[in-house]
């Protein structure tokens, strides 16, 4: 099975679809993607160019094999997920003004990176199920605020 975003005009990602691997193969019986969005414009009468195909097995740019020469486009798409051509990746939507894209992982990060390590102490509570500690985003101070919310 393949599977195929519609996208808007404005590259927002409207639907994803599934798609039979016989409906985009060549005479050759290999899969082609403008056979696909060909497929896709006559049957949905969508334009074949806003149906860009995406990878169910990818996410992070990471590929669920372990194999990550198979990673395709960054993530699966998924409504409200944004085509970025120019990158060639499928971006969730923006959870912060502040965030900026790492291409390298297809992933939104924070202006000062990833958040701090939890310590010891603190994996070993959440472990246990005693404590939740976890760190989240102030967009107001631009930094990451520990929480702990008790089990």
């Amino acid at each position: 099975m393949a599977h195929f975003a519609k996208i808007s005009e404005e590259n927002e990602v409207l639907t994803v679809v599934t798609l039979s691997d016989n409906d985009m193969k060549n005479s050759d019986d290999v899969e082609v993607e403008s056979i696909g969005q060909t497929y896709l414009e006559t049957h949905h009468g969508w334009p074949a160019h806003l149906w860009i195909q995406t990878s169910r097995n990818t996410f992070s740019n990471q590929h669920i094999s372990g194999d990550n020469s198979k990673a395709f486009r960054g993530n699966y798409a998924g409504i409200g997920y944004t085509w970025d051509a120019a990158n060639n990746i499928f971006w969730p939507p923006k959870p912060y003004p502040s965030f900026v894209k790492n291409t390298t992982l297809a992933q939104w990060e924070s202006p000062i990176g990833q958040p701090p390590s939890l310590t010891e102490e603190q994996t070993s509570q959440n472990e246990a199920g005693t404590h939740r500690w976890e760190h989240e985003w102030n967009e107001d101070t631009q930094s990451w605020s520990l929480t702990n919310s008790l089990v």
